[in-house]
Parts: C-alpha cells; sequence; structure tokens
C-alpha cells in the first residue's frame, strides 16, 4: 500500500508578510503518546524532512522535550504547526 505524501504550501499574502518579518521558529514538544516511527513520518510528510534529519529531530524532542524544526516568519510557519496539531503532534511557533 502506497504512502500519500501531503504537502503543505503556505498561504502568503505579501502585504501583511513585510509585517510579520520577525523569525519565528516551530518547536515539536515531546508527548509521551506517539511513536518515533509517527512522528518521523510525520516530519517528513509535512515537513519536506529527509529520513535522517527527521531522526535526528525525532530523538531530540524526546530527549530534550523539543526541538527546532522550521524557522521562518508566522505566516510561513502557521500552516506547518497546524498540520501537525491536526495529527496530534504538540507543535507551537515561538
Amino acid at each position: 500500500m502506497a504512502k500519500e505524501t501531503i504537502k503543505v504550501v503556505p498561504d502568503i499574502d505579501f502585504d501583511t508578510d513585510t509585517i510579520d518579518a520577525k523569525e519565528n521558529h516551530l518547536i515539536l514538544h515531546n508527548d509521551d503518546v506517539h511513536t518515533f516511527d509517527y512522528v518521523i513520518d510525520t516530519l517528513i510528510e509535512v515537513c519536506s524532512m529527509d529520513l535522517y534529519q527527521a531522526e535526528q529531530c525525532t530523538f531530540l524532542v524526546h530527549y530534550k522535550g523539543k526541538c527546532d524544526i522550521k524557522r521562518g516568519t508566522y505566516t510561513e510557519l502557521k500552516p506547518y504547526k497546524d498540520e501537525l496539531i491536526n495529527r496530534e503532534l504538540n507543535a507551537t511557533i515561538d
């Protein structure tokens, strides 16, 4: 059975993007619920990470409690955060 790959494309409003110029961080937090494989697969599908990068982020989240997985403006990061939350992972934008 082939996996369906979903790519999130941020919807950027260029009029407000100049206001939203501050760099933010998309943070994935540990939840002690999901398996390593689930988190790795989700990071690959949602954030377009390669396997090695997704594994490293997953281990950091597990051992450190959180990991900075993406940087950008709030407008750029919000679709990624929303999709991670839709998949029941804990993510914030700081």
